[in-house]
Parts: C-alpha cells; structure tokens; sequence
C-alpha cells in the first residue's frame, strides 16, 4: 500500500491534473496510490442525487480498495463539488473530486478517465457510474470479478429504470429504458458507460481523448468508443447480476421527452456508422441505409401498435426519422448546458 497525505502532495495531484482547464476542486486526506480500481462519477447539477449515489458506493459489499475521481462539469455554480468535498473530508470515499471548465458529456467523461489513469498508476479497473444512478450493494464486486474471471477488456451491467412518476411502470419496456441484455455472458459490444468497467489496457490502445469530442453535445461519445473497441478485437461480458438503477424523474416520461431521445439514439446512430465509414462509397452506403429504414420503420411501428403503447410504437421510425435528419446535419445537442434542467 502506497499511502500519500494528499496535504502533503500538491504537486502529486496537480501532475495528474495538468490540463488548465481542469482544477481540483477537493481531495481526500489520504490516497493509497496503490489501489488497482477507480470509480469515476462525472456531475452536473443534480448535488442531492449525488448524495445517494455516494452512499451507494460507500455500502459497497467488498474486501477490494478502491479510489473515486469525480467530475463537476458545472464551472460556473459548482453545487457538486461541495457534496463530493464532505465525503472526501471525512473519509467515507478516498479520491478527489476536480472541475472540468469546458462543458459537455464526453468533456467530463474524458476529465474522469485521464485524471484516474493518471493520479492512480496502479489501478488496471476503471468504472462508471453517473450521478443520477444508485449501485446495488454488490456491483463493484461483481463487475470486477467478472473482469478478472472472464479477461473481458469491458464489462457492462444494467441500468434498470426508477420512474418517479409510477403510473407507468410499462415504460421499463421501452427501448429508451430497457437494458441491452438480459443475461449474463460475453455480448458482441455494450452502448452505453452509465454502468461499464473499461480496462487500462483497453484505453492504451487509443489516443487521447478516448471519447470522441466530436459528440460532445448529442451524447453517444460512449457508443462510437465501445464501436471502436470492438473493431479493435475487444472482448465485451455482460453481467446482469450487477444493476445499477437510474433516477428517471416525471420530466422523462413525456411523450416530448421520450420522442426527443428516439430521435437523439437515430443521431447517435448514423453518426457512429458514418464516422466508422471507410472511403466515399462506405459513407454513400451509409446514407442510402438511413434512407431505406424511414419506409421500413413505418411498417414495424404499424405492427407494433396493435401489441403496444403508441409511445413505444413509434420508437422505430422516430430512431430511423432521426438518422435521416442527423445525415442532413440536423442534430440535437441535448448536453450542452442551456438545454439541461436541473
């Protein structure tokens, strides 16, 4: 164990964070640079759900150490650093807590994994969980030994939907909120890192930044990484076991809401395959794909509708209808700071 007294290594801390527009904005006492897992917890505006997702982490059900780096993507009114401050001060976690000035999704994702690779050079296991998410009590436990049980470079897990508004349980249902998977075993590529364990070895094989700022503002950085990786010949496991739950407040289950994110996946979408395109006439076939899936989105809606909610029927042509828009250059940017209500 490598314990370093974080009042005594300031420049310990600022060499792990020499981006200027990165700043520690909290640190824990003491930091064992020798653990080999790091949780890493990006916020944004949503300080008392940070609250519960922390006590999620310090009842995890585990011998292992392990170290939080902890994101506050809000330069401007910083509501989370104070919460992250009194668990590090006190020591219920041990990590830091650091302000990424540059706004976006993959900004303060990127902040998360670099700053822990970097102030924690032992750690080989990084995980992920957002600040509007709850880990069971056994998640860090089960995503890790499945990792070391398997040799998968990245585990995934559920992120199973709590609905504020519980007159609509049935939307659980809709692929907006339901898990990819529902088994535990290797899986062709997960799509999302609100519940994932990304390996060191897997981000060494990529330059920096690892999550493409390119989506920045639409979201989906995590699915063009996880596309690379498995392009790279990563292996990806599934461990359904390892649930994390999602906060889903009543301002998600509108239809507005739910047709916006249909609309955002089909972006997401032909963004990832467009950019993994390789030549002109990779991209042509791109383009007259999200062309044809309009027509044959329209069929699958009609058939759905005879089985299921109107909501959840037309997901196939909003996600194709988005596509479409998104290869004419009209996409939404529902992660830049002025479209988010806290």
């Amino acid at each position: 164990m490598t314990l370093i007294p974080t009042d005594l290594s300031a420049t310990r801390l600022q060499d792990a964070v020499r981006d200027p527009n990165r700043e520690i904005a909290a640190s824990s006492r003491v930091i064992d640079l020798s653990v080999g897992i790091v949780v890493c917890i990006p916020c944004f505006r949503r300080p008392q759900h940070l609250r519960l997702t922390l006590d999620s982490l310090v009842n995890q059900r585990t011998p292992r150490s392990f170290a939080v780096v902890m994101v506050e993507n809000d330069a401007a009114r910083r509501e989370s650093a104070p919460v992250a401050a009194e668990y590090l001060a006190d020591g219920r976690l041990q990590g830091i807590c650091l302000v990424e000035k540059r706004q976006g999704n993959c900004q303060a994702i990127n902040a998360a994994f670099e700053t822990a690779q970097a102030l924690f050079p032992a750690a080989t296991r990084f995980l992920m969980i957002d600040d509007d998410e709850i880990a069971s009590p056994d998640w860090l436990e089960l995503m890790v030994r499945t990792a070391e049980a398997t040799g998968a470079d990245v585990v995934g897990g559920p992120v199973l939907p709590v609905f504020d508004d519980d007159s609509k349980p049935w939307l659980g249902r809709h692929p907006a909120f339901c898990p990819a998977y529902d088994y535990t075993g290797a899986v062709p590529l997960i799509y999302g890192c609100g519940n994932c364990l990304i390996t060191r070895a897997a981000f060494e094989r990529f330059e920096r930044p690892a999550f493409d700022l390119r989506f920045n503002f639409l979201g989906g950085g995590d699915c063009d990484f996880f596309v690379r990786c498995r392009d790279a010949g990563m292996t990806f496991h599934w461990t359904a076991e390892a649930v994390i739950t999602e906060t889903v407040p009543q301002s998600r289950t509108s239809f507005g809401w739910i047709a916006r994110r249909g609309l955002r996946i089909g972006a997401i979408n032909y963004r990832v395959q467009s950019k993994a395109a390789r030549g002109t006439g990779a991209r042509i076939r791109v383009f007259a794909q999200m062309l044809a899936r309009l027509p044959l989105s329209l069929l699958r809606s009609a058939r759905l509708l005879a089985t299921s909610k109107a909501v959840v029927a037309v997901h196939p042509t909003l996600v194709a209808l988005g596509s479409l828009l998104a290869a004419f250059g009209i996409e939404p940017k529902p992660y830049e700071a002025s479209k988010i209500v806290s």
